[in-house]
């Protein structure tokens, strides 16, 4: 595969490392959108993909380049489906992970068992410029279970209560903030709709399957 540049329409920068970590190897370069200035696109959409492409649009728009924009987010079937794709201010605007977690937990603290079954989701998309009417679309999910607390100082969001059973450190149940950033990539919702955006635009550019 050529080298090529892609401008992520994100400003976080766990998602940033998450994703260019996955892609460098393939040689293609992901830029954050800061670089070029571009403001943050007003999420106004009711679904993960929707928001993606809203996002993706405008930074196509802003920069001339192919972006890259990903919607994720925590669901909870319990909750009626939240944080959803209010993950990031499932606490109020302006939120950190911190005051959101406490509130996932508040809003947890009389579930147990199978109430507290939790899902990542991730829709991923690229468009090759604002008006691309065949934007490709990957969609990854990540099971797992709330944790009574957080644990572990690694990844971002809501990974510290984000129970994972599929992948043990030292032989116990862990939380995806105890993963390593391989680890979390290999099983994650976003490593899932990322590879899976790959295998598409290999397909779509008629390149052979890594």
């Amino acid at each position: 595969m050529m080298r090529r540049e892609f401008v992520l329409a994100s400003g976080n920068k766990g998602k940033l490392r998450e994703i260019s970590a996955m892609l460098q190897p393939l040689g293609l370069v992901v830029k954050p959108q800061s670089e070029w200035g571009v403001p943050e696109a007003d999420e106004t959409a009711a679904t993960f993909v929707e928001n993606s492409l809203i996002k993706a649009r405008q930074a196509a728009l802003h920069t001339g380049l192919p972006a890259i924009a990903d919607d994720s987010g925590l669901v909870v079937p319990s909750l009626h489906g939240a944080p959803g794709i209010y993950s990031a201010r499932f606490a109020g605007h302006g939120a950190d992970d911190q005051a959101n977690i406490l509130k996932l937990l508040e809003e947890l603290a009389a579930v147990s068992g199978s109430g507290r079954r939790a899902y990542f989701y991730c829709a991923m998309v690229l468009v090759n410029a604002a008006n691309d009417p065949a934007p490709l679309i990957a969609i990854g999910r990540w099971h797992g279970h709330i944790l009574q607390a957080p644990r572990g100082d690694g990844g971002f969001g809501y990974d510290p209560v984000f129970g994972v059973t599929g992948l043990p450190v030292s032989g116990q149940r862990c939380s995806a903030a105890e993963l390593s950033p391989a680890d979390k990539s290999s099983v994650s919702h976003r490593g899932q709709a990322l590879r899976e955006l790959v295998r598409q635009l290999r397909e779509r550019d008629g390149e052979p399957a890594a």
